[in-house]
């Protein structure tokens, strides 16, 4: 009976601490935003395979208050394409930018508490883009930032 015990023990502590695979953050890096007065600076994850992409900030019980993710792809999506934010669990704001570094549309998100992905509704980006930013909701206007203002995408993509 002591080593069932034990082993329960062992397992509930195993458990507290095991990290699921969707829970691990991707390196993170900073990005540049200008709104032609003020330069502000993000900490962000890369995603740049289609699962990072997929995966996104799903899960997440808070993202801190200067950090995001940045969504790159090898070449421009059409304005048709959408985010979505199925098991995504805090409010965010969307920046599409074009491969030239300019935000070319902005969304904010809530959560989408459905148990169905076809339950979510979906934000499409409105303009064709090489990059999304996702920041808490509230962040880009809280920075004066909008549509026409640049994103340092310098290290990651050329025009």
């Amino acid at each position: 009976m002591l080593a069932r015990v034990r082993d329960c023990r062992v397992w509930a502590l195993c458990a507290l601490f095991a990290v699921p695979a969707w829970a691990e953050t991707l390196p993170g890096q900073t990005v540049t935003l200008d709104d032609g007065r003020h330069e502000h600076t993000l900490h962000v994850e890369v995603a740049r395979t289609a699962s990072e992409r997929a995966r996104g900030l799903m899960e997440r019980e808070s993202l801190a208050e200067n950090a995001g993710m940045l969504f790159l792809y090898d070449r421009e999506q059409p304005g048709s394409n959408a985010y979505w934010m199925y098991k995504t669990r805090i409010p965010l704001d969307i920046a599409f930018i074009g491969g030239d570094g300019m935000i070319r549309s902005l969304r904010t998100m809530p959560p989408c508490h459905a148990t169905s992905s076809r339950e979510c509704p979906v934000y499409p980006a409105g303009a064709p883009f090489r990059a999304a930013l996702e920041a808490n909701a509230g962040y880009f206007d809280a920075h004066d930032l909008a549509v026409g203002d640049r994103v340092d995408l310098s290290a990651w993509l050329t025009p």
